[in-house]
């Protein structure tokens, strides 16, 4: 299958896409076009992040220079100011994407054969890539719209913070609500038809499984940001 094929399939007719990548997983041009999309949203949107990231620097700039001292202050806003756009979009966000991929298609594996003895890597690691074009083309697209159209990366979400406009961007509540997304959500969905079919098991089993990988990163990324929240704090 023609990667404009499978790369349509996955909107239009996921389950047979999926079935395929089972049945012959391919996912090098598909990775490539993820990676791609996915540094490019990081380099469109990276002046907005520096943005946000300096003001809120500044907002807390008394609690942190009398928790940190004022040195620290000052190397913290010179790194943010000279990061290396480039550098940070185009080669260490892939990489931590694709090592991202990488562990959570392992995880995946190890909980699929706990209930089943069918299934392996590529089958599974092909299914999760294509899965994300879902999340890093389809998804980005539209925040990147949100983001130029609001100049800021703060407070956009495709999740249910949408319904709680008043919920600052920086609180835990805001971080746990933002892991339900609409296109993680249905990432993951498309993800657990691929399983149910590298495992040979039911859809339901197939969802559970995908179900427990977007919870481990979703309290990965609430780990995050309770870090983030403890340099003001």
């Amino acid at each position: 299958m023609s990667f404009f094929r499978r790369f349509f399939g996955t909107f239009a007719e996921p389950a047979g896409t999926l079935r395929s990548l089972v049945a012959r997983p391919v996912w090098v041009d598909t990775l490539i076009v993820v990676l791609i999309a996915y540094a490019a949203f990081s380099y469109l949107v990276f002046p907005f992040g520096q943005k946000d990231s300096l003001r809120m620097l500044e907002d807390n700039a008394v609690r942190f220079t009398e928790k940190y001292g004022a040195e620290q202050y000052a190397a913290a806003a010179n790194r943010i100011q000279s990061a290396n756009r480039t550098l940070a979009t185009c080669v260490l966000n892939p990489v931590t994407l694709l090592i991202g991929f990488l562990f959570s298609s392992l995880i995946a594996l190890g909980l699929g054969k706990t209930i089943s003895t069918e299934g392996h890597y590529l089958q599974v690691f092909s299914c999760l890539v294509h899965a994300n074009l879902v999340d890093k083309v389809l998804g980005n697209g539209l925040r990147l719209g949100l983001i130029l159209a609001r100049g800021s990366t703060l407070q956009i979400s495709t999740g249910l913070p949408v319904f709680f406009p008043r919920l600052a961007a920086t609180t835990t509540a805001y971080a746990a609500l933002n892991q339900v997304d609409f296109f993680q959500l249905w990432m993951f969905g498309l993800f657990g038809l691929g399983l149910a079919a590298a495992f040979k098991v039911s859809v339901r089993k197939g969802l559970a499984v995908a179900g427990t990988v977007w919870l481990l990163k979703s309290l990965l990324m609430i780990g995050f940001a309770l870090m983030q929240q403890r340099l003001f704090h």
